[in-house]
């Protein structure tokens, strides 16, 4: 026999904060063709650049794993360690964020969020006051709790340095091995 339980469709109320539209610059030649993407291990950056210079947030974010995971060698693991972002390659990384960097306007990449890191008094220590302190300013807690990759917001409307977010969740250990390199 039918089932005369109604299912109630629920829906949240409009949000009463406007977000400013932002639209990417116009940008006559995509990442790739712009040459300068420098890697010491034959990496290829032209898809990230290319994502970024799109503003496909995510998928940059998704891509920056996979390449990084990709110059050492770790896609199995699917996580790189300590001894991984120690022995990442200084050229690679700065490529890395310097194409976050160059198309958020300055509000994304490593080197931002180095910036914001050591400004909380973040060393290559680790410290779980100043990690929570970190997360909390560039978004990735609220209220105490971490996010989870579903939560982060893949958009300039987010705070500075949220994005790249992927190594994150390997552990603050290694996110602050990585925000204390130098070449950053």
């Amino acid at each position: 026999p039918p089932n005369p339980v109604r299912k109630k469709t629920i829906t949240s109320p409009p949000n009463p904060v406007r977000k400013k539209t932002i639209t990417p610059p116009p940008n006559p030649l995509s990442a790739s063709e712009e040459g300068g993407l420098i890697s010491s291990v034959g990496m290829d950056y032209g898809k990230l650049g290319d994502l970024l210079a799109a503003w496909k947030w995510r998928e940059a974010d998704e891509e920056t794993r996979r390449v990084m995971l990709a110059v050492m060698k770790r896609e199995e693991e699917g996580w790189l360690d300590v001894e991984s972002i120690e022995k990442f390659p200084c050229e690679d990384l700065r490529t890395i964020d310097q194409l976050w960097v160059k198309y958020s306007n300055g509000r994304f990449g490593f080197s931002v969020q180095k910036r914001i890191y050591q400004s909380l008094g973040g060393t290559r220590d680790f410290n779980g006051e100043i990690w929570s302190a970190f997360g909390d300013t560039v978004g990735w807690r609220k209220r105490g709790k971490w996010f989870y990759y579903k939560d982060i917001i893949f958009d300039l409307t987010s705070p500075e340095g949220h994005l790249p977010f992927w190594v994150v969740a390997v552990a603050g250990e290694v996110r602050s091995v990585l925000l204390s390199r130098r070449d950053l």
